[in-house]
């Protein structure tokens, strides 16, 4: 089973590599011809705004060459600042390939790691310290499987959304959109500008770009509504409208971050309180009479 998955998975990755490829290379053959005639069209409407659009890099010399000279040191200062800056984060990710070979060392030795943690636990408590961390094991991994799925389910609402428009570009626009969907917001927000982008070049008409915007809206509200609180909440046993305030809580508590894990902290949370709350129960101070 695990040589067919592999399998299967192998020849998905090099299909889709292959079809986005040849996907790109042909938009990439019609792009400068319909950015040109974008350019013509809008030329109306950007000479009203007194707009001035260079056509070729002598005009763009002329019309910027001073403005350019004088920030030329603001821009080679910031050109300085990213370069270096994308250097620490390649030295970050290098680190990170640091993971798995820990994560493999840590899988080999889980079960010893799990008894050695296991018998620093008192042994009055040890039965509910174990069925907790396993109840929020359970959730993690249950909220890890309904993440993929609910990734998988937009990224084929919004590739087959994009592809009855017709639009160029649409599944991989679409796949895109769907998997960075587990960033709350980013990824809608970079699908949005990508596809009314590819909009605007491609058909050159204000109502195919609306309905593109539409269409990529719609889904997302569908993915707020219903697929993530049912994909993700179910998994992990939240309501949608416990996923929803989860969300609200832990974005304003602690911002992007607060959001991006809420729903496995609001699920821990859950479980610890109900603990709580049935220990609290059972306790002689609750049950006693006097």
């Amino acid at each position: 089973m695990f040589l067919v998955a592999t399998t299967f998975v192998v020849w998905l990755v090099s299909f889709c590599a292959s079809y986005f490829t040849a996907e790109l290379a042909e938009a990439g053959r019609h792009l400068p011809a319909q950015a040109e005639a974008l350019l013509k069209k809008a030329q109306p409407t950007l000479k009203q705004l007194r707009i001035q659009v260079p056509h070729s890099t002598k005009e763009l010399v002329q019309q910027y060459g001073q403005s350019l000279k004088d920030h030329a040191p603001d821009v080679l200062r910031w050109i300085g600042t990213a370069l270096f800056g994308t250097l620490s984060y390649a030295f970050v990710v290098l680190s990170l390939l640091i993971i798995p070979i820990f994560a493999y060392y840590i899988l080999v030795d889980f079960d010893r790691i799990v008894a050695r943690g296991g018998k620093l636990v008192p042994r009055r408590h040890r039965r509910l310290v174990f069925e907790t961390i396993g109840e929020i094991d359970d959730m993690v991994s249950g909220y890890m499987r309904g993440q993929l799925l609910a990734m998988i389910v937009l990224s084929a609402l919004y590739a087959v959304g994009l592809q009855l428009l017709g639009l160029r570009l649409a599944i991989p626009i679409g796949v895109l959109t769907g998997l960075l969907a587990f960033i709350p917001y980013l990824g809608f927000v970079v699908g949005l500008l990508i596809a009314c982008t590819m909009a605007a070049i491609d058909a050159q008409n204000l109502p195919f770009v609306v309905q593109v915007a539409a269409v990529m809206t719609g889904v997302h509200i569908l993915d707020v509504f219903v697929v993530t609180p049912r994909a993700v909440g179910r998994s992990v046993g939240l309501a949608s409208i416990e996923v929803l305030l989860a969300m609200a809580a832990a974005g304003t508590l602690f911002g992007f971050v607060g959001v991006l894990f809420a729903v496995p902290i609001g699920a821990t949370v859950k479980i610890v309180a109900r603990r709580a709350a049935k220990a609290y129960r059972e306790s002689t101070f609750y049950r006693r009479a006097r």
